[in-house]
């Protein structure tokens, strides 16, 4: 009877044992900056994404959806804009002013690696964020303005579509292509004055001189959307982070001139140009709750307090070599 007993509790321990490993494991992935799932492969080919056309497999009320939300990204402000027909809660921007073709241009900020990373921790908010959570920040910042409830028709094709996307791409997975590119930093800081001589030379057509953008025939949207000012992105946007500015810049613009292959600026003018447009006024957003862990703070968000010796100023603008060397001791 001893030994029997002895051998049920060896069984019980070996499987507690086994479980708590799991928990662990999975804890410290859910608390890392990569996916839940442990792979960091990067896909060796270019990113192609999916077509509604020759996806047959997609039919229905699935289809009904994804349509309708490539619709909502492509044409957000008709729906939540200052004239939307579902919501008036946003600042008559697109979500594909930010992430182009509707999300699925390469290095134009797309939608390929969203559905193979999330649920994912994210420093900035301290969490792990759902696809609901990475969205809601995209209308509160982005389109400053106020995310549809996560149980409306809206959200659900939004995240419809979204998946849709990256339908293809395994799990753990970012394909070549996602995301934005990363530009060398230069020695010096970016120069907004420089980069106001090429705004005026290259963007001004479509932006208009005091980045007011150009509203459609129906006034309803932006066919460009403006880029300082009161209906633009927030201080609160990952756009207002100048690398990040820089890079989209960089692989995208002039817009239907420039591909990542084939730029019309040079990194310096990039910079600049991001440097000069993020110098302008725009929306506020109260930030107290981004970055709990001040040590993560990124090298070019621009608002301490900061756990560096480097200004505001050089956490905005640059030279950003020595921060990240610093961050790296």
């Amino acid at each position: 009877m001893w030994n029997t007993l002895r051998s049920n509790w060896l069984f019980v321990l070996l499987i507690v044992t086994a479980i708590v490993v799991t928990l662990v494991a999975l804890m410290n992935a859910l608390r890392s900056s990569d996916p839940v799932v442990l792979s960091k492969t990067i896909s060796d080919s270019v990113w192609v994404p999916p077509s509604l056309f020759s996806d047959q497999k997609l039919e229905g009320e699935e289809r009904k959806l994804v349509i309708y939300g490539e619709d909502l990204i492509a044409n957000t402000a008709r729906y939540f804009g200052p004239l939307g027909s579902v919501e008036r809660t946003s600042n008559g921007m697109n979500c594909q002013n930010c992430h182009l073709n509707a999300g699925r241009k390469n290095w134009g900020n797309n939608y390929s690696a969203v559905n193979s990373t999330y649920p994912r921790f994210r420093e900035r908010s301290g969490t792990i964020e759902t696809i609901y959570k990475r969205v809601s920040d995209c209308f509160e910042r982005s389109l400053n303005g106020r995310a549809p409830s996560m149980d409306s028709r809206e959200y659900q094709a939004i995240e419809a579509y979204i998946k849709w996307v990256g339908k293809d791409v395994k799990k753990g997975e970012k394909p070549i292509g996602s995301g934005i590119a990363r530009l060398p930093f230069m020695e010096r800081a970016a120069d907004p004055a420089n980069g106001q001589k090429v705004y005026t030379a290259l963007c001004q057509t479509c932006h208009g001189e005091n980045g007011e953008g150009k509203l459609n025939l129906h006034l309803v949207t932006y066919e460009y959307p403006p880029l300082w000012g009161e209906h633009s992105y927030n201080i609160g946007a990952g756009l207002f982070r100048l690398s990040n500015f820089a890079g989209y810049i960089k692989s995208n613009m002039p817009f239907n001139q420039a591909t990542h292959n084939d730029p019309k600026l040079t990194n310096e003018e990039a910079w600049d140009v991001a440097a000069f447009v993020n110098s302008q006024p725009r929306p506020q957003m109260d930030l107290s709750g981004d970055w709990p862990n001040v040590a993560k703070k990124p090298f070019d968000h621009p608002f301490g307090p900061y756990t560096d010796i480097f200004t505001e100023t050089q956490h905005k603008f640059g030279p950003y070599g020595p921060i990240v060397a610093k961050q790296g001791k």
